[in-house]
């Protein structure tokens, strides 16, 4: 014959209330990670979105300044300097400039020809 619930020990009934108990916890730390993980992905999207704008505001900023370097290494320019310095600066005559001639490169010899100090010193038994 069949019990009734009233008769059923009190472990029976606790371990039934731990079972849903835990399974409610699991459900809720699940969607509460889930939630958690979907905000720090937008915050990421954010720190990422705001630092590449930043990049391309210093990439502008790198273009304006090389642009204001390259002016300012005119001759033009360096000459307008002097004027307004008064330093007194003139270009040097042709008997003042001394012409060198550029010396010859050597022929680039494969790697197997090439000796090294340090192969040299470990070839003759020295540390």
């Amino acid at each position: 014959m069949a019990r009734n619930r009233k008769y059923q020990s009190a472990a029976i009934r606790f371990g039934l209330a731990l079972k849903a108990s835990l399974l409610c916890l699991l459900i809720g730390g699940s969607g509460i990670g889930y939630v958690w993980q979907k905000d720090q992905i937008s915050r990421l999207g954010q720190q990422i979105k705001r630092r590449e704008l930043r990049l391309a505001e210093l990439g502008d900023q790198n273009e304006k300044l090389k642009k204001q370097l390259a002016s300012m290494r005119s001759p033009g320019f360096l000459e307008m300097r002097i004027k307004t310095l008064n330093l007194g600066l003139v270009r040097p005559q042709p008997s003042q400039v001394w012409w060198l001639p550029e010396p010859q490169r050597e022929m680039l010899k494969p790697d197997a020809e090439r000796q090294y100090a340090v192969q040299e010193r470990g070839m003759l038994g020295m540390p």
